[in-house]
């Protein structure tokens, strides 16, 4: 998505903070051994969840799509130093690296890998949060957060990457075999109607969805 010149968007992220060390050598690590290193959050949205995350203070945080750690990183830089973030992800080819970085980072001893299915996952989880990030398969966005939902905390908040999805959910048609971008349409129609939270889209990189507990 190219809401913005590559200069002005040049400008915004010279103009924002700068990216850790760690992270620095996490994405270039990245883009040295894993497949599709375009899914890391990179540098400026980095920024954005890590300052979203310190303005909530949360003392736990749920993540749905580790990938190679990155976003867990930035979310547990705005973690109470006694809080938990717990990450979920499916592929057991990552679970080395992103316990790597982890490690390395000063919250390691409080970041919880689960290995598995989200959807089997997230229910064994007892614990509520004040933070949960939702960047997965897209399909079942909505089963994510029916299933979050009712373990979100009052004043939670819901951040929901990829909403925009490349600018496809203002397609009428798409092809049979395009299953994602449907699922998105009706995810952010859902958001928009459930009386439970209040939501707004923000046009960051693929777009962001801050959805807030009420």
């Amino acid at each position: 998505m190219h809401f913005l010149s590559d200069d002005l968007d040049q400008y915004i992220v010279q103009h924002s903070e700068n990216e850790p060390e760690l992270l620095q050598q996490l994405t270039r690590e990245t883009y040295q051994k894993i497949l599709q290193p375009r899914m890391l959050s990179g540098h400026y949205q980095g920024r954005v969840l890590s300052i979203l995350s310190k303005l909530v203070s949360p003392k736990s945080i749920l993540e749905i799509g580790t990938y190679t750690g990155y976003s867990a990183l930035c979310l547990a830089e705005g973690m109470q130093p006694k809080g938990e973030l717990h990450t979920i992800d499916i592929n057991e080819e990552l679970y080395d690296f992103q316990r790597k970085y982890f490690d390395l980072s000063p919250y390691g001893k409080q970041i919880h890998q689960h290995l598995g299915n989200a959807l089997e996952i997230i229910p064994k989880l007892n614990t509520t949060f004040d933070l949960v990030f939702i960047d997965a398969d897209k399909d079942n966005y909505t089963k994510y957060f029916k299933l979050i939902i009712d373990k979100l905390n009052s004043g939670g908040i819901i951040l929901s990457d990829n909403v925009l999805w490349s600018g496809k959910v203002l397609d009428t048609k798409f092809k049979k075999e395009d299953t994602s971008t449907p699922a998105l349409i009706e995810y952010n129609k859902l958001l928009k109607k459930d009386p439970r939270v209040e939501t707004v889209v923000l046009p960051i990189r693929d777009g962001l969805t801050i959805s807030r507990m009420i």
